[in-house]
């Protein structure tokens, strides 16, 4: 494998090049180099061996005529090779006979001779020979010399370290005259591609210097570049044209499914909003055709009814409004206000809700007037939307707070609250037609979310923008309107409460259990069933009707299935599951009347589905033919 500076083909020459001399050169230095080593051990043994016969023969005199002088002498001519250690003369009984040591701290010699030959032993050779004269053997001679082959070895190396590097540098210079030859073209080549891919321009060209198959590769390759240009000059058009094709089906097909869905919620909560307030009204006229009702119950009764037929005109105004901006009918008569008085107006029609609310209302507004070119009405109905909001999507006992602040070029009006807040990806399409924020079954305020919609076309036709800021969840919600100081002021929307029905009369008085979020709609059914003679007991939300049904025992319940803490499909499931409430018979009430919505209250433990305003039959039929 090919190191990283291979991945060129200037760089891949020269490594092959390169590395091929390299390896030949390793090849046979590598080869001299076990026969130097093997011929240094073969003359090194010759050598020592030489000299062995030479001192064999010279001593064999001094041995038989017993003269260790002589044979001494004859050791101590061995001084004049360095490499020789020491050497001994054993006579035939292996006693040391003369002896010769080149440094006094030599090894100390054999106590006997050992077996004919040569050992070695790491850097020293050593060598016993017979001592032979007229076959008669006379003792045996003991050489220890130095064996150094790493001595040869480095010499070696070094000449074959100096050749290797002057083979190298040729082999350099001969792979530097190729690249003329060989890789400059196909680097001509590699450089136009490269050029080609990043600049889309398929007119270069590459440059053909040689006659030979590269030069052939170069004007193949600028025929393929001007055929590739040719067709994907062709293919970019059709791309683009499929591309814009493309884009244009999923929007269409993205918006049909968006506008399908939004539709199909639209007319759901519509269904429910209209029917919310119908239930509470058709309850309110039951009480006042009652005889002998007594005045107080019908005031309650006329009360309830007058303020849900505002809730529906309010409702019917939103939708005629949005109908009327989107179809471009709705004009704002502008004229010359003070903003002042707009704001106190709009103030004054939300105050009832928000007292009922038990919320802390401040206002803070500049003492100098200000005058702008608005539509009052139009103006003080986004201002009043916009506390109505902060009123509903606050908890009781909140904190609500309207300002109006003025620049050079704009004036803001500001309502703020400490509510439920606006999660962060919802604030974006907060103004969306239809866009709720809360659509859990738990939630305890409902609308058709377009109010805020409503707003800001509204403040759009006064030349003016509507922002929304919230922190989070939880982290309250701040509404600002900017206007210029030439033009009609911004402002906000309202979603309507959700509002939920029931009633029950039969022959036999029953113990009935009413639960829902709607105090009228609870007020009033359970005035109308305790006029029938039935005992009722009444919760405004699920954990207060499941804590209630143990004690009280219903035969009937009457479940709204949106309510707040717990939603009417677990409380009836809680309710099937308590011993106290296993028999009691559950009817869903509720504005949701679609077939999955049946489907899913009797798998929740439903024993009927109403769909609100509920007819008083309905009631009567169910109390009457159901076992309680």
């Amino acid at each position: 494998m090919m190191p990283a500076f291979g991945s060129s083909v200037r760089a891949r020459v020269m490594w092959v090049v390169l590395s091929t001399t390299f390896a030949s050169l390793l090849l046979a230095g590598t080869t001299l180099l076990l026969y130097e080593l093997r011929n240094y051990k073969a003359t090194r043994i010759a050598e020592i061996q030489s000299l062995a016969n030479i001192i064999a023969r010279a001593s064999a005199p001094a041995i038989a005529f017993e003269d260790a002088k002589a044979a001494k002498e004859n050791l101590a001519l061995l001084g004049v090779r360095p490499k020789i250690n020491a050497a001994a003369i054993y006579k035939p009984g292996g006693t040391l006979f003369a002896t010769y040591s080149r440094l006094p701290e030599a090894r100390p010699f054999p106590v006997s001779p050992g077996a004919e030959g040569f050992v070695i032993e790491g850097m020293r050779v050593r060598l016993f020979q017979r001592i032979v004269e007229n076959n008669e053997v006379l003792g045996t001679l003991y050489i220890d010399a130095l064996y150094e082959p790493l001595e040869r070895l480095k010499d070696y190396l070094v000449i074959l370290g100096v050749v290797m590097m002057a083979a190298m540098a040729l082999a350099f210079a001969i792979s530097a005259w190729l690249q003329g030859a060989i890789t400059e073209p196909i680097l001509d080549i590699t450089r136009v591609t490269r050029e080609v891919m990043n600049r889309r321009d398929f007119s270069l060209r590459a440059e053909k210097t040689t006659q030979d198959e590269i030069g052939e590769l170069a004007v193949a390759f600028n025929g393929m570049l001007g055929e590739v240009g040719q067709r994907s000059s062709e293919l970019e058009v059709i791309n683009l044209s499929l591309e814009h094709e493309m884009n244009e089906k999923r929007e269409a097909e993205e918006a049909l499914r968006q506008a399908d869905r939004r539709k199909d919620e639209f007319l759901a909560t519509l269904a429910h909003e209209l029917r919310n307030p119908l239930a509470p009204i058709r309850n309110g006229l039951e009480i006042l055709r009652m005889p002998n009702v007594d005045a107080t119950a019908a005031a309650r009764a006329r009360d309830m009814m007058e303020r849900q037929l505002k809730q529906m005109v309010r409702l019917v105004d939103d939708l005629l409004d949005v109908s009327r901006i989107t179809t471009g009918k709705l004009v704002v008569a502008r004229e010359r206000v003070e903003l002042q008085t707009v704001v106190h107006n709009a103030v004054e029609t939300a105050r009832p809700f928000v007292e009922a609310r038990r919320h802390t209302l401040t206002i803070d507004m500049p003492g100098a007037p200000i005058a702008i070119d608005a539509d009052a009405t139009r103006l003080a109905q986004v201002v009043s939307n916009l506390i109505n909001n902060a009123a509903r999507y606050t908890e009781p006992g909140g904190r609500i707070g309207v300002s109006v602040t003025q620049d050079a070029d704009t004036v803001s009006i500001c309502v703020s609250d400490n509510g439920i807040g606006i999660a962060r990806e919802l604030q974006s399409s907060i103004f969306d037609m239809f866009t709720q924020v809360d659509q859990s079954l738990e939630r305890r305020q409902a609308g058709l979310g377009v109010g805020l919609t409503l707003a800001k076309k509204l403040v759009e036709l006064h030349g003016g923008s509507i922002h929304v800021d919230s922190e989070g969840l939880g982290k309250g919600t701040r509404m600002r309107v900017v206007l210029p100081l030439t033009s009609p002021l911004p402002g906000t929307s309202r979603d309507l409460p959700a509002v939920n029905t029931g009633s029950a009369r039969g022959p036999a008085p029953r113990r009935i259990l009413l639960a829902d979020d709607n105090v009228d709609f609870v007020n009033s059914m359970g005035t109308l069933l305790e006029a029938m003679g039935h005992e009722v007991c009444v919760a405004h939300d699920g954990a207060e009707a499941l804590a209630s049904a143990e004690k009280f025992r219903p035969d009937f319940a009457f479940l709204d299935i949106g309510m707040p803490m717990i939603n009417g499909y677990d409380l009836a499931r809680r309710l099937k599951a308590m011993p106290a409430t296993a028999h009691t018979v559950l009817t869903a009430v509720s504005g949701w009347g679609q077939a999955s919505d049946r489907l899913r209250a009797t798998e929740a433990g439903f024993d009927n589905h109403l769909v609100k305003p509920v007819e008083v039959d309905q009631l009567e039929s169910i109390i009457v033919n159901s076992p309680a």
